[in-house]
């Protein structure tokens, strides 16, 4: 199974990526993981990005494109994977695309996890709390869901337009949204 996993901040993509990963035997990727792994194994593109997240700046799609497809062509890929936090934007669901059709592959389903956007800003505001998270104030929560919905969510609207999209609701106990995810991805 190769799947994309989108949400918004807070929905519970993380704990669902790990679930999905365990159910079906494929790697969860996340951009976060890759960003580290380049990092701290100083590649090319790893210096590129620290350059950028050094000075405060999102790292350009062109970089961030360039390591995932590095990781995409790895070895363990190649039964299927999820991607978690990748593609943020329409461009890269596009080059997610190019890369796929690289390796002769395509997407088999596009999750998307959905939450109240009030719910979820009171789960990232507790999780901050518990985690002394001093800068995730209220205002800076509202605004990563706000950039959320103007750049990602449009990539749930090009997937749907691909026939891709399964929404599945994010609200509730763990293995209850556990429980509608494999129900979901079972019925394709």
């Amino acid at each position: 199974m190769r799947l994309v996993l989108v949400g918004p901040p807070g929905a519970g993509k993380g704990t669902q990526a790990v679930r999905i990963a365990e159910r079906y035997g494929i790697p969860a990727i996340s951009t976060g993981d890759i960003f580290r792994a380049n990092v701290k194994g100083e590649t090319e593109l790893g210096k590129k990005a620290q350059e950028f997240m050094n000075a405060g700046l999102l790292v350009p799609d062109e970089v961030t494109n360039a390591m995932v497809r590095d990781r995409l062509a790895q070895d363990d890929v190649a039964p299927g994977f999820l991607l978690d936090g990748y593609p943020r934007n329409p461009g890269q669901a596009a080059e997610l695309e190019a890369m796929l059709e690289d390796l002769e592959a395509t997407l088999d389903v596009v999750l998307e996890i959905t939450a109240d956007l009030d719910e979820v800003t009171a789960r990232l505001l507790k999780r901050a709390e518990i985690e002394g998270r001093a800068d995730d104030t209220e205002d800076v929560i509202r605004e990563r869901l706000k950039v959320y919905e103007e750049s990602t969510a449009p990539v749930a609207a090009f997937y749907a337009e691909h026939g891709l999209l399964v929404k599945v609701d994010g609200m509730g106990a763990v293995d209850e949204v556990t429980d509608r995810i494999v129900t979901a991805l079972d019925a394709r």
